[in-house]
């Protein structure tokens, strides 16, 4: 006989927060979002914390390494997809590992064999106007010097002039050694008044590492909370699936990925715990996160096989459609809920805190504000990161929609993401549990992501907190009736053009 829960499944657009207090103590500047996300012993700190709740999700058409690298200035964390091959995902984790603040891996490399033609082309071709010379025309080889737009003249200078007769050479050049910090960096910019200087691995080897240039200086004081690791690397995640995780975990981990998640639509499952379990058991030092689940037992069951963090949510996603093709799945507050009562529960027996994402169903800015005064520790997104430039698909004008930016769900014949199945063989299932459609493009990832942290900063003034744990603690919130709902938006009244694009993008452009 089926179990019938006495519970009704809501979501976020049903419920409204309660005004508290404000003191004059309650700025938005003020406030933190600091927030763990790897599990610790209470009264310890967690070894990894977010400077922002903000997190993107594994997917093809969302986390690739600008994504990473974008987020992470902003102080969240990019999950890079793996429904990809493991050499490519590993390249990706690489590239945001590689990216330090303010210190640039230099994209426009060439070898002494090359001439002033081939500096011309690729310039034109890169943008890049500082081209350095290296042993053989890459990262990582012995530095022979550098050739800019000062050191020919166009038109006197003839194209097949070789380039190490024309850049200056290494022995001309100011440089720094591989593990300065950008402010030593700046000092040498300044004392020897350049405009770019390189990060060379030693005096002797003088391997280049990165360049740093004088415009980067204000341009790395625009991300006070970005997300680094003890080198000062940007820190990235990296998605596995219950397929080939003993040959992509080793790969993605020399690549340099700070933590790792099982990727899987339903985390309740062996196939997660033996994922978990081969980490843990091959890298205890290594920080996994799973999901996903909506109920306690599904909590407790990857709490108990070594879950770091626990991912919420089935078929909530704006483009997923697994509550309707296969009838299973939740409202994403009842399960966050449930989740996070079991999070208690586990906290109170064990003295560990294991941080609890809320992953879909999110449409605008307050939902994520929600999310957290429910409990969750940070969010998981995936139509919301799709939208802007460092999603690593291309634009496109959409008759009816605009510039847009295309997305689909893991779970689409698009994706062809065969190996996070367990049936099906390489032609996957025979059934899509996802949608391919356009999201409006939404410009640059800095800008979204600053006003939707000013919204949340905002609320929790208004809410009376300043941190997430008040969030957690204080937060009071009401059930709204149907009427409610509708009274709670603009009503009555008609709209001119701006103001109707302006009220549209409150659900980020859906």
């Amino acid at each position: 006989m089926v179990t019938l829960t006495s519970s009704l499944g809501t979501t976020w657009i049903e419920y409204n927060l309660l005004p508290r207090l404000t003191t004059k103590a309650h700025t938005p500047d003020a406030v933190s979002l600091k927030t763990p996300l790897v599990k610790y012993t209470v009264g310890e700190k967690p070894e990894l914390c977010l400077n922002i709740p903000f997190t993107s999700a594994a997917m093809q058409a969302v986390t690739g390494y600008e994504m990473g690298i974008s987020l992470a200035r902003e102080g969240g964390l990019g999950f890079v997809n793996c429904s990809q091959p493991i050499e490519a995902e590993a390249d990706n984790v690489q590239r945001v590992k590689d990216f330090k603040a303010g210190f640039v891996l230099s994209k426009a490399n060439l070898a002494p064999g090359n001439t002033l033609e081939n500096v011309l082309n690729l310039t034109e071709k890169t943008g890049y106007s500082t081209i350095p010379i290296t042993a053989d025309g890459r990262n990582g080889s012995e530095l022979l010097g550098i050739i800019t737009k000062n050191d020919f003249w166009r038109g006197y200078d003839a194209p097949d002039t070789p380039v190490d007769r024309l850049m200056t050479p290494f022995s001309s050049l100011a440089y720094g050694l591989e593990g300065i910090t950008i402010s030593e960096a700046n000092a040498i910019l300044r004392k020897h008044k350049k405009s770019c200087i390189p990060i060379v691995d030693s005096q002797d080897e003088k391997r280049l590492k990165y360049l740093v240039f004088k415009k980067d200086r204000d341009h790395h004081k625009e991300f006070p909370l970005e997300l680094i690791d003890g080198n000062k690397r940007l820190l990235v995640g990296a998605a596995i699936n219950s397929k080939d995780f003993r040959e992509r975990v080793p790969a993605v981990l020399e690549a340099g990925a700070d933590v790792l998640v099982v990727d899987t639509s339903d985390g309740y499952s062996e196939y997660v715990a033996d994922a978990l379990g081969w980490v843990k058991a091959n890298y205890p030092d290594v920080k996994i996160g799973a999901g996903n689940v909506v109920e306690q037992e599904g909590f407790r069951y990857l709490a108990e096989h070594g879950a770091d963090f626990v991912k919420v949510g089935i078929g909530g996603g704006s483009i997923c459609s697994t509550q309707e093709v296969k009838g299973i799945g939740r409202g994403q507050v009842s399960a966050v809920m449930d989740v996070v009562a079991a999070r208690d529960r586990y906290c109170n027996e064990k003295g560990i805190y294991i941080p609890v994402c809320s992953d879909g169903g999110l449409m605008q800015d307050s939902h994520i504000t929600m999310a957290l005064a429910f409990g969750a520790d940070f969010v998981m997104m995936g139509r919301y990161f799709a939208r802007f430039e460092e999603s690593p698909t291309e634009k496109k004008l959409i008759e009816g929609i605009g510039l847009a930016k295309p997305y689909w769900g893991e779970a689409t014949d698009r994706a062809k993401n065969w190996q996070r199945y367990h049936l099906g063989g390489k032609e996957g299932l025979s059934f899509e549990e996802g949608i391919d459609g356009w999201v409006p493009y939404a410009g640059q990832l800095s800008e979204g992501v600053r006003k939707s942290l000013a919204v949340m900063r905002s609320t929790m003034c208004n809410l009376g907190c300043l941190t997430i744990d008040e969030l957690h603690r204080n937060a009071i919130v009401e059930r709204r009736s149907p009427a409610s709902i509708t009274e709670g938006k603009p009503h009555d009244i008609m709209m001119n053009r701006d103001n109707l694009w302006k009220y549209s993008q409150m659900s980020w452009g859906a």
